[in-house]
């Protein structure tokens, strides 16, 4: 099969294309066909592998209703020691890259997920769809691609799923990362090397999380507004970019923007705090992240396309099944109970499911369940013709907060409140608790700046962001919100309380983490349902030179 780079070196961008979008193409039977055969070819690689046979519990099924039948749904611990360990002699298939993310504390620091060489060739193509979604305005316009974009590096390190996934756009389309040496750059050096690099040299494309988007746009916005004299005498592309730089956003009276310095061309986004930020990385970079449902355990889920709107699951990368939430409460209730899936083509519109995935070509994971729920938004795309189901990212299945009067609360929905009242925040986390025998959402929010806010005001303005968001996730099955957007439902406001954390509290917590050793994904506490060591260590911080000077002696 063709690489993207070559149909792109000989101008067949139709075929181009056709290669990684044409699943959107697709009709429902066409997709469960895809499905079906790649599974049966994973089915088969399974029963030969020491590790398919333990996990699958002795089951050698021979067909798919077999094996959604007769092996049992799985989590990462069905899976140690051997992908902890990394053994690859009991994998399906030999992995061409292990990817690793973040464990839970208490059970383990780090895990490892084998990426075959079929599947990581897969992953190039699918990952390229979404490189091609985001620059195009219509079906098959991808007229700006070209060979050598320059690429701000916003991607962590190549054993992270997004550094993966920037290899592999690297790999598709020949892409020039800026800044092009940054090995043993931390991250902020990384970005600030990169924007000195972009002044010169152009900028087409970047992504990763919204909410680092914004950062990364923050922190250019302080970088151009102070620029070295040395190296802009050394650098006269740098000089000009700046001084029309300067001239838009002084015709337009407001400070200068990323968008004033370059033309993106396309911004890759995904995470909890799509939905949050999306905007303000439209405002500040002058283009919209295209969101897309992305992870280490089975690389890319699902994308939008060029209409921004819900996003279009990939057939070729892991096989699907979903969890009701009828299904998930009787297992919360009975651990011991083996929740029923459906596929793809029996899923309902305006339903969340708990999402369960089998990696294909070779992978390791089998009926995983990745603890995240989505929501069916629709059938079909009607707008762009689109066969398939439609599905946003509604939350973690373990990260809700579920409270009568309030609802079921996802992590993406406190963070879109929150934002929405306009409070400016550093960081927040939240969780139940119970006050005076009633059931509150309590959120512990780190400000800028604390003067002038008031605790109970701003959780009044979260009350009436939830209700506003209502009409938007439907998240309260109690029904108690005013018919009127605009009122305080009394009942929501008195179930919320903020606390204001001291000012410097998740850097402190941070250099804690850092000095106790703790892996990356361990070093914030969660948005969602803290535990009481966590808040504790939010709440009383020590002084951060003492906190960076601990950090300091433990390496």
């Amino acid at each position: 099969m063709a690489r993207p780079i070559d149909l792109l070196r000989q101008d067949k961008k139709d075929e181009l294309w056709q290669m990684c979008c044409g699943f959107i193409d697709l009709s429902m039977e066409q997709f469960m066909a895809i499905q079906r055969r790649l599974l049966l070819e994973q089915i088969e690689l399974l029963n030969n592998s020491s590790l398919g046979r333990k996990v699958m519990r002795g089951a050698l099924p021979q067909s798919i209703e077999e094996f959604r039948k007769q092996v049992p749904l799985t989590t990462y611990a069905d899976y140690c020691p051997e992908l902890q360990e990394r053994h690859e002699h009991v994998l399906p298939a030999k992995p061409a890259r292990w990817i690793r993310t973040s464990g839970y504390s208490g059970t383990y620091d780090t895990k490892w997920v084998p990426w075959s060489e079929s599947f990581d060739s897969e992953c190039r193509r699918a990952t390229s769809s979404c490189a091609l979604f985001a620059m195009s305005r219509s079906r098959g316009d991808i007229s700006q691609l070209t060979e050598h974009w320059k690429v701000l590096y916003t991607v962590g390190g190549p054993e992270y799923a997004s550094g993966a996934f920037g290899d592999l756009l690297q790999q598709a389309f020949n892409f020039d990362f800026l800044p092009s040496n940054p090995d043993g750059l931390m991250f902020t050096e990384k970005i600030k090397a990169g924007f000195a690099q972009a002044l010169y040299e152009g900028l087409d494309a970047f992504g990763g999380l919204p909410s680092v988007l914004v950062a990364v746009g923050e922190q250019m916005k302080q970088q151009s507004s102070k620029p070295d004299p040395a190296f802009l005498l050394a650098h006269p592309k740098a000089m000009l970019r700046l001084l029309k730089g300067v001239a838009k956003s002084k015709l337009a009276g407001r400070p200068m923007l990323p968008r004033d310095l370059w033309d993106i061309k396309a911004i890759l986004g995904g995470g909890t705090d799509s939905a949050v930020f999306k905007k303000r990385v439209e405002d500040m970079w002058g283009r919209r992240p295209l969101e897309l449902y992305a992870g280490t355990e089975g690389g890319l889920y699902a994308t939008q396309t060029w209409d921004y709107e819900g996003m279009t699951f990939v057939p070729s990368l892991n096989f699907f099944e979903f969890i009701s939430e009828r299904e998930h409460l009787k297992w919360q209730i009975n651990p011991a109970y083996q929740p029923k899936t459906v596929l793809l083509d029996e899923v309902k519109p305006d339903q969340n499911y708990e999402i369960v995935i089998t990696n294909l070509h070779g992978g390791a994971l089998v009926r995983f369940r990745l603890g995240d729920m989505i929501s069916i938004t629709s059938l079909r795309n009607d707008n762009l013709n689109i066969d398939l189901p439609q599905m946003v990212f509604y939350g973690r299945a373990d990260y809700i907060v579920d409270i009568a009067g309030l609802g079921r609360l996802t992590e993406r929905i406190i963070w879109e409140a929150i934002e929405n009242t306009g409070v400016s925040y550093v960081e927040w986390t939240a969780r139940k608790e119970v006050k005076d025998g009633k059931a509150v959402l309590h959120v512990y929010i780190e400000p800028r700046q604390k003067d002038g806010l008031v605790e109970p005001d701003i959780s009044t303005a979260i009350g009436r962001e939830l209700a506003r968001l209502e009409g938007q996730y439907h998240h309260n099955p109690y029904n108690i919100y005013d018919s009127a957007i605009d009122a305080v439902p009394t009942t929501n406001a008195s179930q919320i309380e903020t606390t204001l954390l001291p000012q410097g509290a998740f850097a402190a917590y941070i250099a804690r983490r850092q000095a106790e050793g703790a892996d990356l994904g361990h070093l914030k506490p969660p948005h969602v349902n803290p535990s009481d060591r966590a808040l504790s260590g939010l709440m009383t911080i020590e002084a951060p030179a003492k906190v960076l000077e601990a950090a300091t002696t433990s390496r």
